[in-house]
């Protein structure tokens, strides 16, 4: 058959799959004698001597979480494991220029699509812990923000899944600009009102996975993925090497899907197109009408067999996506990481993009997010915001550089934009130029004196939100106006406002954003304030070590 390169799984499983006419992936497995060996083998060289001391101005880096996982009493512990050092070498990203200036009179509305991936801040966690600072391209700054939860108020109805939050601050690295802060929060489903899933576990079984922060990570989270279901779900798993297979038909018996991943390891070459394409096949054959069908891509991204390029895959997902069936990619690994693929592919497919490397993050992701990492509440959510001229003279909109819209795309329902999952939170910054602030760029000698405010004059902005509930192809609309007192009630921010501005302001500095050239480390740490949960301290720790690293 096709593909004949992993374990089967438990007999019984390797029944069903013989009986099903699908394609079977297996592979030997070997045994040593340890006994024999111990009692044959030459004595163990001299441990090598230990390396040197770090130089005494640098930090030593802490080593990279490649995260091992135990199960005990039905909870994940985390074990951290060797250091392994990064090489970016091989690794692709697709960057983007930072988001630009622009003056009011000219072009006073900003529109772009949301983004809830959270995948470049884990991978720059990645980066610093093993010692480096990320290339400025892994950095997406609205993906480092979104990263964390915010005290938006929840909704109430399904009918009307969003809240809408604004409030501003003074800019920490520059006092004569404003922070305006335009924040969503999705409605959350309850446990038991969840519709049915049927999933499929796409896994890279390929030689690149052969690593312990790749394919057993992905047995630890999907497995993870699979504790959680109800059930009315199933889930299927195909693999993918060389050539693709399916590994397990649909079930909900939790044992076979447990045997089925602990049978898979890696070898051979990497034919993801192949893999993609039966995936939906099979996501095809178990569909369930009115419920979530999503294929959970596991990968580090390194396709090199048949439909391998980027454009052509995006190009595949593309005319999927108007089939029910969603995509989330969750990337492993690194070295030969390519998340630019990774994050595209989801973005094409109506899904969301993480990255994973820890059995922690693991669990963050698929565990206690998974309704927000599954289940769609409303697709194409696009916002608009309208800046009034007699208000701000400049504002520039901090991240979401691959994400912007044209003004005359937010009201056609025909065009593309993210998709928002239960529970899902997204925080925009915009840093704003009051009128007569001094601002980025100067006065134009020919241009028009300022009008004088009008009926909006008691507006700073004014919000546009637009969706399209599940199954509806008319987007809905929510507005709301942004008052320009808040100019002169700004103060430094405080609270979650903080922490927001800190995430920002460390995603701008790795990517080195010469806004933020006078604004340090020490300040950026100092504005994150009292860490309240390990994640939040965890950030603190991590802009401490950015700034070790970023020393000349």
């Amino acid at each position: 058959m096709a593909g004949t390169l992993l374990a089967g799984c438990a007999a019984q499983q390797d029944k069903v799959a013989e009986n099903s006419g699908d394609v079977v992936v297996t592979a030997t497995r070997a045994a040593t004698n340890a006994d024999a060996y111990a009692l044959n083998a030459p004595p163990p060289p001299p441990p090598p001597p230990s390396p040197p001391p770090p130089p005494p101005e640098m930090a030593a880096p802490a080593p990279m979480m490649v995260g091992k996982a135990m199960r005990a009493e039905g909870r994940y512990i985390h074990v951290p494991s060797v250091i392994v050092p990064a090489d970016p070498g091989r690794e692709r990203y697709d960057g983007k220029d930072v988001s630009p200036v622009h003056l009011t009179r000219a072009e006073p509305v900003s529109t772009f699509s949301v983004d809830v991936d959270t995948g470049a801040y884990a991978n720059t966690r990645r980066f610093l812990t093993a010692g480096q600072l990320p290339p400025k391209d892994a950095v997406r700054t609205e993906e480092m923000i979104n990263y964390f939860r915010f005290a938006y108020p929840l909704p109430q109805k399904r009918e009307a899944p969003f809240s809408v939050t604004t409030d501003m601050a003074v800019t920490p690295w520059n006092a004569q600009t404003r922070l305006l802060r335009v924040g969503l929060r999705g409605y959350d489903l309850p446990r038991e009102g969840r519709p049915p899933a049927n999933l499929v576990f796409l896994v890279d079984v390929s030689g690149s996975m052969n690593d312990p922060d790749k394919l057993p990570l992905v047995k630890t989270a999907l497995l993870g993925l699979a504790e959680e279901l109800q059930r009315e779900d199933r889930v299927s798993i195909v693999v993918y090497a060389g050539a693709a297979g399916l590994v397990l038909p649909p079930t909900n018996d939790k044992g076979l899907i447990r045997a089925a991943l602990d049978q898979l390891s890696a070898g051979g070459s990497t034919a993801g197109g192949a893999g993609l394409q039966l995936a939906y096949e099979v996501a095809r054959g178990s569909f369930i009408k009115g419920g979530v069908n999503r294929i959970v891509l596991a990968t580090d991204g390194d396709f090199n067999v048949g439909v391998s390029d980027t454009k052509a895959l995006l190009e595949m997902v593309e005319k999927q996506r108007d089939s029910g069936i969603t995509l989330t990619t969750l990337g492993f690994g690194q070295g030969n990481y390519n998340e630019a693929m990774m994050e595209q592919v989801a973005d094409h497919a109506n899904g969301n993009y993480a990255y994973i490397d820890s059995a922690l993050e693991a669990r963050k992701v698929l565990a206690e997010q998974m309704s927000s990492t599954l289940f769609t509440i409303a697709g194409d959510v696009k916002i608009q915001v309208e800046f009034n001229p007699a208000a701000v003279s400049q504002y520039r909109l901090i991240g979401y550089e691959n994400r912007a819209l044209r003004e005359e795309d937010f009201s056609n329902d025909k065009v593309d934009a993210g998709e928002i999952g239960a529970g899902h939170q997204v925080t925009a910054l915009y840093e704003i130029v009051p009128a007569g602030a001094p601002g980025w760029i100067g006065p134009r000698r020919y241009e028009e004196a300022p009008a004088t405010p009008g009926p909006a004059g008691s507006e700073l902005a004014f919000v546009k939100l637009r969706y399209k509930l599940p199954g509806e192809s008319a987007s809905r609309l929510i507005e709301r106006p942004v008052a320009r007192s808040l100019i002169a009630s700004a103060a430094a921010p405080r609270g979650d406002m903080a922490f927001a501005v800190a995430v920002a302001a460390y995603a701008q500095k790795l990517r080195g954003d010469p806004m933020l050239a006078g604004f340090g480390w020490q300040q950026v740490g100092a504005l994150a304030g009292d860490p309240g949960d390990y994640s939040r301290a965890e950030f603190v720790k991590l802009v401490s070590l950015a700034g070790s690293l970023a020393r000349p």
